[in-house]
């Protein structure tokens, strides 16, 4: 069920697992759309709620806190504190008439409100669990690996022709000029990375990754101290 679809009468008396992506307006370099954060985290969403009983699946939360991508026009950040408070909100909500939530956060920006969100939902009762859209050696921002998922889930909104690497360094290493100077200092174009070689099949084997993680994760239900679920 969607709930874009639904009426009330569809969801009173079920108690569902309510799952919603939350993703991102920023920018990913020249090649990729403004909500390839969202468009990701949906894709996830779409693609486990048919295999867990009774879930539905909630309109996107499409804004983030994308603070560190602010030079780039086009960019659209509510920022960590403002994040944070809409969760709680809406994990409110939400827990009125629904079971139990699933976030499944397309953009690591977000963490620092989940982090403080989820676990004050939990400590007041509600049960509530985030999941990121991680890929193990992943490249950091509009790479390969963005580019690849990208071309699987909304192809017809990559710009291939302008694709181009930008800064390659580990994250690690970046991390302390991100933080102070922002993404444009650091990679004029706003790519972390390079998306030579992506493609849709990767793509496509990519996705099932993140959904057998998530199914995996959603079955057990194991939720850390920061309100992740656990897998």
């Amino acid at each position: 069920m969607r709930l874009s679809e639904a009426s009330w009468p569809d969801v009173e008396g079920r108690a569902p697992l309510v799952v919603v992506g939350l993703g991102s307006v920023e920018q990913h370099g020249r090649h990729l759309p403004l909500t390839t954060d969202t468009a990701v985290a949906v894709a996830v969403a779409e693609a486990v709620v048919p295999e867990l009983a009774g879930a539905v699946l909630a309109p996107a939360l499409a804004y983030g806190a994308s603070g560190e991508h602010e030079d780039f026009p086009g960019t659209i950040s509510i920022g960590t504190e403002a994040l944070g408070a809409l969760l709680v909100e809406y994990g409110r909500s939400v827990g009125r008439w629904a079971g139990r939530l699933l976030i499944v956060n397309g953009h690591g920006g977000n963490t620092d409100a989940l982090r403080t969100a989820v676990p004050l939902l939990r400590a007041e009762g509600r049960d509530v669990g985030w999941f990121p859209c991680a890929v193990p050696g992943a490249d950091a921002h509009a790479g390969r690996t963005e580019t690849s998922l990208m071309l699987h889930v909304e192809p017809g909104v990559v710009r291939e022709a302008l694709a181009a690497a930008g800064e390659t360094a580990p994250l690690g290493e970046l991390l302390p000029r991100l933080r102070a100077e922002g993404v444009r200092a650091v990679s004029p174009d706003g790519v972390l990375g390079d998306p030579a070689g992506a493609s849709a099949a990767e793509g496509a084997d990519l996705l099932v990754g993140l959904v057998d993680r998530l199914l995996a994760a959603a079955a057990a239900w194991e939720v850390d101290a920061r309100g992740r679920l656990l897998g």
